[in-house]
């Protein structure tokens, strides 16, 4: 699902030492993808897709998806310098630092058990579980995609009907978001309104696969709180609605930033009726 971020980046700037890395040691690297995400994030822009690239990386019995430019962001909060305040809070020193921006902060963990997703609200990591998509439609319809060749499947999912091409040739039963379970790595995959539209790109050869761990912070996931889906959205919305009283509770002192969250508020309830999230129905 798409959330607009824009509102916490400023709050994930001060808090993001959660970020700190940890390169989780039992995951050896099987493979890695990059997938080009063109999304249509917006109906009041409807010509516009937003354009974004992640990163698929496939362990031994498992699978990590994140957006790339996330990533690169928890690497810019890692290196900030870390300065005291008076009152002993912790604050970090982003000035003259570009920091990378995202449209999606999530990350994903796809599993023969079930598919993970985690996302920072407020100043923790929560996450939900959904059951392994296992109602693709397959067909022996076949297309050939930036030299693969290609096996064609459909599935309904949460309000979208979507159509993948996955390939056999490569054995691995992932894709991007959260969509796992075919015989073969989906190599594309876009909803039939084609706002949505996830391909694959680029992937690493063997042997530069060769003595690599997977290479994802391990704060992202790990110590999360585990909660429902239902309960995650109205946590997500409740952080929204209240960064300033979360920021003076934490005893943070931002000088220039309460101001600029409070626009951001605005913005957000304005634009809200205009957002075109990749799930379109959610769960009861």
């Amino acid at each position: 699902m798409y959330y607009d971020k824009r509102l916490l980046q400023l709050l994930t700037l001060f808090f993001s030492v959660l970020f700190y890395s940890q390169l989780h040691k039992k995951d050896t690297l099987r493979g890695e993808f990059t997938y080009l995400l063109k999304a249509k994030l917006n109906t009041l822009t409807p010509d516009y897709k937003h354009e974004e690239f992640f990163s698929l990386q496939i362990g031994d019995k498992r699978a990590f998806f994140a957006s790339i430019q996330s990533l690169k962001r928890d690497s810019v909060f890692q290196a900030l310098p870390i300065k005291t305040l008076e009152n002993g809070a912790k604050l970090l020193s982003s000035k003259g630092v570009s920091v990378p921006k995202t449209k999606f902060s999530f990350t994903i963990i796809q599993s023969n058990e079930n598919i993970q997703y985690f996302n920072l609200v407020g100043m923790s990591i929560l996450t939900y579980k959904e059951p392994l998509i296992k109602n693709w439609k397959l067909s022996n319809e076949t297309k050939i995609i930036n030299t693969i060749n290609c096996k064609k499947a459909e599935i309904a999912f949460k309000g979208r009907n979507w159509i993948a091409w996955y390939s056999p040739e490569i054995p691995l039963p992932y894709g991007p978001y959260k969509f796992s379970g075919l015989p073969g790595l989906i190599v594309k995959i876009t909803d039939d309104k084609e706002e949505y539209d996830f391909e694959l790109v680029k992937s690493a050869s063997n042997s530069a696969l060769k003595g690599r761990l997977i290479n994802i912070n391990e704060n992202r996931y790990s110590e999360a709180f585990e909660t429902t889906r239902p309960k995650f959205e109205k946590a997500l919305k409740d952080a929204n609605s209240n960064l300033i009283g979360m920021l003076q509770s934490s005893e943070t002192t931002i000088i220039q930033g309460q101001e600029i969250i409070r626009q951001r508020q605005k913005e957000r309830e304005i634009n809200r009726k205009y957002e075109n999230p990749i799930e379109l129905e959610q769960d009861e």
